[in-house]
């Protein structure tokens, strides 16, 4: 089974100045657990999730004052549609993170997390 099989094609897309609080927000209104951030003024793309907000709110910093921005990893590992679950599963693996952001012709086609690979390989042996 291939990334583009289980991306989500629907990304949450939010700007570096959204505040953390929005950032929230918007992310538990869609059931996700990361945003993609996009900066056009600087390096591209990032991605803000539930984790980083909560280690900020752990740090006791004011999600109403902290931005995406200050907290999103830019350096992202972006997958390829083409790839195979496996390939995407152990570049998570190797990297400690949950969420790929997927890209093709430049653009973001979509998002791929742990738990939509692991559904997709739950869903695969119960079809076998």
């Amino acid at each position: 089974m291939r990334v583009s099989e289980g991306m989500s094609s629907l990304v949450l897309m939010i700007g570096p100045g959204h505040t953390l609080r929005q950032a929230a927000r918007l992310m538990a209104a869609r059931k996700v657990g990361a945003a993609v951030v996009h900066d056009a003024d600087s390096q591209g793309y990032g991605i803000l999730t539930e984790r980083d907000i909560l280690r900020s709110i752990a740090a006791e910093q004011d999600p109403d004052v902290e931005i995406a921005g200050d907290h999103l990893t830019r350096d992202v590992v972006f997958a390829d549609p083409g790839w195979s679950l496996d390939e995407a599963a152990a570049s998570m693996l190797r990297g400690g993170f949950r969420h790929l952001i997927v890209t093709s012709g430049g653009g973001v086609a979509g998002i791929l997390s742990m738990r939509d690979v692991v559904r997709c390989w739950s869903h695969q042996h119960i079809t076998v």
